[in-house]
């Protein structure tokens, strides 16, 4: 005698009863939620701060009473510097300050970068060097500045000069010290596989140490800002630091002088931000 077969639950018969089940969109619903709120806590504290900064700004101007041409309103800049991007007054200086602050950062750091390899690995090359670097870092660029015009002129050059200058000590340090603590198994082990100087320094040292050089990157980034805006004031036909000037002098404009001070900012905020970015692709945050 056969027994009776039980029927198999299949698919397309529904659920056991007292069984639950999981919509296809509910494990993706947390997820964004979680997303959403990691993007506000980070923007939102800045947002905050902006606002707060703001207010403030607005409240000294109401309870001081100084007129615009001594210290304008964030709603009087904020006009101008609208009025001064879409009168084409703004663009033509921030351009030439821009190219004057990328190529003095990218020779910088490169020339940095080669510098600081060098003085990590050889030590008779920092005692050589080191007294000469915190020399010239120790002396402001200011005094420097004048005689950089003077012996290669007001041009483009002399510019690329000061900046190259002020962007190379922070970098070359921070990338000696980061070579200095890659960590000595590593080394060992490439000597192990009979890699040559190169290939240690190119694919051991350098990624080791480059958490330590973007660092380093993030400060070189706003003083070649400094450095162009300095550079320009002791000689130049355009840019920021020459707007600052002008408006300062000869139109006493002081909210077109704020709403260059605010681009000049804007500069600086991005170039950080673009390397941080760079540094959390490369090696992660931290």
């Amino acid at each position: 005698m056969t027994g009776a077969t039980r029927p198999t639950p299949s698919a397309a018969s529904g659920p056991e009863p007292g069984v639950a089940t999981t919509a296809p969109g509910a494990a993706a619903a947390p997820s964004a939620g979680r997303g959403v709120r990691g993007r506000l806590e980070v923007v939102g504290p800045i947002v905050l701060s902006l606002a707060v900064f703001v207010l403030a700004w607005q409240a000294i101007v109401a309870l001081t009473g100084y007129p615009p041409f001594i210290l304008p309103g964030p709603l009087t800049v904020a006009a101008r510097f609208v009025r001064a991007w879409t009168d084409g007054t703004m663009w033509p200086n921030a351009w030439t300050t821009l190219v004057e602050i990328l190529l003095g950062f990218v020779i910088g750091s490169a020339l940095a970068i080669v510098t600081g390899v060098l003085l990590a690995r050889s030590r008779l090359a920092e005692r050589l060097l080191s007294p000469y670097l915190v020399a010239a870092q120790a002396t402001p660029i200011l005094a420097l500045a004048p005689l950089i015009a003077l012996w290669f002129g007001t041009g483009l050059l002399s510019k690329l000069v000061i900046c190259t200058l002020i962007v190379f000590f922070p970098v070359a340090i921070a990338t000696m010290v980061g070579i200095r603590t890659v960590d000595p198994g590593l080394l060992e082990m490439a000597r192990s596989f009979r890699a040559t100087t190169w290939q240690v320094v190119r694919w051991v040292q350098v990624p080791g140490a480059l958490p330590s050089i973007l660092g380093g990157m993030r400060v070189g980034a706003t003083l070649a800002v400094i450095g162009a805006i300095v550079a320009e004031w002791v000689g130049g036909q355009s840019g920021l630091g020459v707007l600052i000037n002008i408006a300062r002098g000869s139109l006493f404009d002081i909210p077109l002088m704020f709403a260059t001070l605010l681009t000049i900012a804007l500069i600086g905020i991005a170039l950080y931000s673009l390397i941080v970015l760079a540094e959390r692709l490369l090696v992660g945050d931290r």
